[in-house]
C-alpha cells in the first residue's frame, strides 16, 4: 500500500491530458458507498435502515461530495434517502422523541439542506426540522444545562453528543435568527470543556457523569477514565462545523475558535510520528494491544485541515491533517475481492455504561471488534479527503476578500422559516435556485472570504476588496424604490479599478434589469448592455442556451460550454475586448484600466439553478465556469 498511496492521491492530478482524469478518493469512495447502498443505509448487522446518526454522517459527506461536484447524484441520493424516512405530516419514520437521544439529530443537517434549497414541497423537511428543534428543547438537562446523551443515560454528558446535535442546532438556530439557541450550542461546548479535560495531557475523556453515580465515573471529577480517539473526533468536527454558523459579531465564536486553538496542539502531539495516526485509546499509546484507528484519525484529519484552511489555528496544522489523511490512506484503504475501495481498521463501537457493562477501561475499548467500511470512519475520510482536494485548489497569495453589491439589487422575500422579510436573489446566503451560495462556496474554498456591501460603493467600502460583483441591478418591477447606480459611485468604482481591484458586472435582458444607469458605469470601461438578447430558450430545450467558452480560455481554461439564456449581447469598444463571442455576438467581454480588470456580461448565469447539476444536463459546464472565474478574479 506505500507504493499505492502516491497513486491514489495523485491520479487526478496526473492523468493524461487526452483521458478523463481520475476522479478524487473523496468521490470514489462516496461512490463505492453509493454503490454498495443503492436503496437505503442498513447499518452493520441491521436487517432493516432505521432514522440515525450514521445515516446522518453519511448524508453530510455526500452532501459535500455534491458541494464540490454539483453531480445531481449525489444530492438525489440524500433526498431519496430522506424520503424513505420523512412522512408528508413532518413525522419520521422509526424515529421515537421520547427516548430523547442525541444520535437522532444528526441526520437534521440533511432536513435543512433539503428545506432550504428549490425541491418541490420542502416545507415537509422544514416541518420536520422543526421537531427534532422540539427535542432539543424538551431533552433532558443536567444542572447546568448540559443535554444528557439519551434519557437512558442520566446526568451523562459524552462528547459524541456534541456531533450529533450542535451542529445540526447550531444551524437552525443561525437560520431562525435564534440567538438564545446559538448561546445554548456554546453552553455545551463550554460545559464540554470545564468538565472532560484532562489537565495533565489536555486530552478530553469520553463521558462525564454528574452525578458520579456510574461505576466508571471518578469519584472527584465525575469523568470516565480514558480519551478514546473517536470520541475526541465527534468533538473535533462539531467545533470545526459549528463554527460555520457563528458569523464574526457572535460572541461565542472566540470561545470556540479558543478551544480549537487549545485542542489543536494536543491532537498534533499524540499523533503517531511515523504512520501520522491516532491511537484508538490516546495517551496509553504504548501500551499492550492498543493500534492505530481509522475513524478517529479521519476525524482529525478532517478538523485539522478544516480548521486551518479557515485560520482558526495556524497553517502549520494543515500538515498535521495531511500526514494524518495520507497515513489513513496508506494503512488503510485497500481494494476488496471485488475490486472496490475498501476502508479497514475501524471500531465498530464504544460506549459507557449499559447492559453489558461497559466501564471506560483500556480493556473494554480493546474488546470492541473492528469492521470494514464502517459508515463511522467512512463519512470522515471522504469529508478528510474533501479538504485535501479543497487545499489543492486553493489560489496562492495572501487572503482575498470579495464583495457582492446588496445596494443595488436588493429584493425581499418573507424568510422560509421565520416568515420575517428577507433580501434574496443572488445572495451569499440564497439556497434557492436564485441565489450565489454555491458560487460563494466556490469563492471561499478557493481561499477568499466572502462579504455583502448594503450600500453603494465607496472608497472607503471598497478598499478592503480584492474584488467587487454587482448583478442584476433592480427595476421598479421588482423594487418599489431601487437604487441606480449614481455618478459618484461610478467614479468611486472606476478609481478601484484603476488602482488594482477586479471587477464583474452581470447585467440581464434588458426587461429585467435596469440597465441605464448600469450602462453609464460598463461604458467607462468601454461595454455597453445592448437591448438585443439572445439564446431565447423554450422550455426545456437547453441547446438554445449553449455558449461555447473556447475562445475564453484566458479567464475560462477548464470550462469550455456553459448554459446562459436570454442575454443582453455586448457592445464592446476600447479598453474593452470581447472574450467570448458566438454567432458574431459578443458575448463576454474584459477591459484592463490600470492596474484592474473588469470582466462584464449581459446575464447573472452563475446563480445556483444553473450551478448545481440539478437542472441542466452535464454537458453544460457553469458550475466549473464559475470556479474558473472565480481562479481568474483571485489571482
Amino acid at each position: 500500500m506505500k507504493f499505492l498511496l502516491p497513486t491514489l492521491l495523485a491520479l487526478p492530478l496526473l492523468a493524461p491530458a487526452q483521458q478523463q482524469p481520475a476522479l478524487p478518493l473523496s468521490q470514489r469512495l462516496a461512490d463505492t458507498f453509493i454503490a454498495q447502498h443503492p436503496d437505503s443505509i442498513v447499518i452493520g448487522s441491521r436487517k432493516t435502515a432505521r432514522w440515525d446518526y450514521e445515516q446522518g454522517l453519511m448524508l453530510r459527506a455526500l452532501e459535500r461530495v455534491w458541494e464540490r461536484t454539483a453531480d445531481k447524484k449525489y444530492f438525489t441520493y440524500v433526498q431519496h434517502d430522506v424520503d424513505s424516512f420523512v412522512q408528508p405530516d413532518g413525522s419520521i419514520r422509526t424515529y421515537k422523541p421520547e427516548e430523547y437521544q442525541l444520535d437522532n439529530i444528526a441526520t437534521g443537517r440533511a432536513l435543512l439542506l433539503l428545506g432550504q434549497v428549490s425541491v418541490p414541497g420542502n416545507e415537509k423537511y422544514r416541518k420536520t426540522a422543526a421537531l427534532l428543534r422540539k427535542q432539543l428543547a424538551e431533552q433532558p438537562r443536567t444542572k447546568e444545562g448540559g443535554f444528557w446523551h439519551k434519557k437512558t443515560y442520566p446526568n451523562q454528558m459524552w462528547l459524541d453528543g456534541l456531533f450529533m446535535a450542535a451542529p445540526f442546532y447550531a444551524e437552525y438556530s443561525a437560520l431562525t435568527g435564534d440567538q438564545a439557541g446559538l448561546d445554548d450550542v456554546a453552553r455545551q461546548f463550554a460545559l464540554v470543556e470545564k468538565h472532560l479535560v484532562d489537565p495533565k495531557t489536555g486530552l478530553l475523556r469520553h463521558g462525564y457523569d454528574e452525578s458520579r453515580q456510574q461505576k466508571w465515573a471518578d469519584p472527584a471529577t465525575g469523568q470516565s477514565p480514558n480519551a478514546w480517539d473517536r470520541a475526541l473526533g465527534w468533538y473535533a468536527m462539531a467545533l470545526v462545523d459549528v463554527l460555520d454558523y457563528l458569523p464574526d459579531g457572535n460572541p461565542h465564536r472566540a470561545e470556540l475558535v479558543a478551544d480549537l486553538r487549545r485542542l489543536a496542539p494536543v491532537l498534533a502531539r499524540y499523533q503517531d510520528a511515523k504512520t501520522g495516526l491516532w491511537y484508538l485509546v490516546m495517551g496509553r499509546e504504548s501500551e499492550k494491544g492498543n493500534y492505530p484507528e481509522a475513524s478517529g484519525s479521519a476525524m482529525f484529519a478532517y478538523a485539522l485541515a478544516k480548521a486551518a484552511r479557515l485560520g482558526y489555528v495556524d497553517k502549520k496544522y494543515a500538515q498535521v491533517a495531511r500526514k494524518g489523511y495520507e497515513g489513513i490512506v496508506s494503512t488503510f484503504v485497500k481494494p476488496d475481492a471485488s475490486g472496490a475501495l475498501a476502508l479497514g481498521g475501524t471500531v465498530s463501537v464504544g460506549g459507557l455504561g449499559g447492559t453489558p457493562y461497559r466501564d471506560g477501561s483500556l480493556a473494554y475499548y480493546l474488546s470492541e471488534p473492528l469492521r470494514v467500511n464502517d459508515l463511522k470512519g467512512l463519512g470522515p475520510l471522504i469529508l478528510a479527503g474533501i479538504e485535501q482536494d479543497i487545499a489543492a485548489e486553493q489560489v496562492a497569495g495572501p487572503p482575498k476578500t470579495v464583495g457582492l453589491d446588496y445596494y443595488y439589487n436588493h429584493e425581499l422575500r418573507p424568510n422560509a422559516f421565520t416568515g420575517r422579510p428577507e433580501q434574496w436573489h443572488y445572495t451569499w446566503d440564497d439556497r434557492t435556485h436564485g441565489g450565489f451560495w454555491l458560487w460563494g462556496n466556490q469563492l471561499r474554498e478557493l481561499g477568499a472570504r466572502t462579504v455583502a456591501l448594503p450600500a453603494a460603493p465607496t472608497a472607503a467600502s471598497l478598499k478592503p476588496l480584492s474584488a467587487y460583483i454587482i448583478v442584476d441591478p433592480d427595476t421598479k418591477k421588482e423594487t418599489p424604490a431601487p437604487h441606480y447606480v449614481e455618478p459618484a459611485a461610478t467614479q468611486a468604482l472606476a478609481d478601484w479599478v484603476r488602482a488594482g481591484g477586479t471587477l464583474v458586472l452581470l447585467a440581464n435582458d434588458t426587461a429585467n434589469c435596469e440597465t441605464r444607469h448600469f450602462n453609464e458605469l460598463a461604458a467607462r470601461f468601454g461595454v455597453q448592455f445592448t437591448g438585443q438578447s439572445v439564446n431565447m430558450v423554450q422550455g426545456s430545450q437547453f441547446e438554445q442556451g449553449r455558449v461555447d467558452l473556447a475562445g475564453g480560455a484566458a479567464v475560462f481554461p477548464q470550462a469550455h460550454t456553459a448554459y446562459i439564456k436570454e442575454l443582453a449581447v455586448l457592445s464592446v469598444q476600447s479598453p474593452a475586448t470581447p472574450l467570448v463571442v458566438n454567432g458574431g455576438h459578443n458575448i463576454m467581454a474584459v477591459a484592463q484600466v490600470g492596474r484592474g480588470r473588469v470582466f462584464l456580461l449581459g446575464d447573472p448565469w452563475l446563480y445556483n439553478e444553473y450551478t448545481d447539476g440539478r437542472k441542466i444536463p452535464a454537458e453544460f459546464q457553469n458550475f466549473q465556469a464559475g470556479k474558473d472565474l472565480g481562479q481568474w478574479m483571485l489571482k
